[in-house]
């Protein structure tokens, strides 16, 4: 049997897709793609943006099936996750007619699109799940680190199944499984709250001044290309403007901080991003290694995988630590949740869990 389908991991910042071509349950083609879409600025464009996602990816290929996800709803465009939801998955009808829809929720079941809207938050923020059961699919036990632009979901796999604590974005930022800390689009000003600098440390200014991907530019651990989010101040996305948005967040700039000023306080930020991610992950993976007896890998993805997820799982003392990408294929991991939908929605059509080609 061969089924062509589509994942959609439609964010409030960056829409993801996958296409994925499956023969007899086993995956034989797939192919990516990331869209900057602000939700916020630009809702009643979804649609439109949605066709265009598709036809990048696969032209006018016909496909058997679409697989939703999102996390678009938390998104001030919207006064309540229900309008969100609903907005989102109307756009998504428009958008693929006469093809079977089917919506993630959050305990890693595809669910129609009709169910969903009767339940919203049943399948919102549920991106985190098509990771989980993705992976759980090659590993028995293990915990994932998935950073994306904006946020951190760490999810535990016991035996085989995505064992979670929560459910909602609230129960996870209270359990440890969700850090509002990303590669990209995080306000320092959430990071830290005072930075070093002259032998003292400055309190920072609460201002919208400069963005994690600032300080990930300034010390290279993204490159001008990865910096796919909007800057700050508008401007562009040289070291050099990094570096002046970075030395606003202390009330002043480049003619009042030296390079080396301005690069140890990134130093410190990065430092403190790390703790952030650490702290919850520390949380975490020890729930999952008194359940399990044996070792317990850290998996990591998404686009902060290396020089976040790898820093907090050596800082935690993980067992052994896993690139997504060394399980599947390198284009998976800046859209894993998009492709774990898609597989889960070819292993419905197919009646059988779809395998990888390794």
């Amino acid at each position: 049997m061969l089924v062509k389908v589509i994942g959609l991991d439609i964010g409030g910042a960056n829409t993801k897709a996958a296409f994925l071509r499956t023969k007899d349950g086993v995956a034989t083609e797939i192919k990516t793609a990331v869209e900057y879409f602000p939700v916020w600025k630009e809702k009643n464009k979804l649609a439109k943006m949605l066709l265009a996602l598709k036809e990048r990816l696969c032209g006018k290929m016909q496909f058997d099936g679409v697989g939703v996800t999102m996390t678009a709803e938390l998104s001030d465009a919207y006064q309540t996750k229900r309008e969100g939801i609903n907005h989102i998955l109307s756009c998504v009808t428009k958008t693929f007619v006469d093809v079977p829809l089917f919506v993630l929720d959050v305990d890693a079941t595809l669910i129609p699109i009709s169910t969903a809207k009767m339940a919203p938050l049943r399948v919102a923020a549920a991106n985190w799940a098509a990771t989980g059961w993705m992976v759980s699919q090659l590993l028995k036990s293990c915990v994932i680190v998935d950073i994306g632009s904006t946020s951190t979901s760490i999810i535990p796999i016991v035996n085989g199944r995505v064992a979670a604590e929560g459910k909602t974005d609230l129960e996870k930022l209270m359990c440890g499984e969700l850090v509002y800390t990303g590669s990209l689009r995080t306000n320092v000003a959430a990071i830290v709250n005072s930075v070093p600098i002259r032998n003292g440390y400055a309190r920072v200014s609460s201002e919208l001044f400069a963005l994690s991907a600032d300080v990930h530019l300034i010390l290279g651990n993204i490159t001008k290309k990865d910096y796919t989010s909007e800057t700050a101040d508008g401007r562009g996305k040289t070291v050099r403007e990094a570096m002046a948005r970075l030395a606003r967040v202390v009330c002043a700039d480049i003619e009042m901080l030296t390079e080396q000023e301005i690069r140890q306080i990134a130093r410190y930020i990065y430092s403190k991003q790390v703790e952030q991610v650490a702290e919850s992950l520390s949380k975490v993976y020890s729930r999952v290694k008194a359940f399990v007896n044996t070792e317990v890998p850290v998996v990591i993805t998404g686009i902060g995988k290396n020089f976040l997820a790898g820093v907090a799982a050596e800082k935690v003392g993980a067992d052994k630590i896993i690139d997504l990408a060394d399980l599947l294929k390198d284009d998976v991991t800046a859209a894993s949740p998009a492709v774990g939908v898609a597989l889960m929605t070819a292993s419905q059509l197919e009646g059988c869990v779809a395998k990888w080609t390794l």
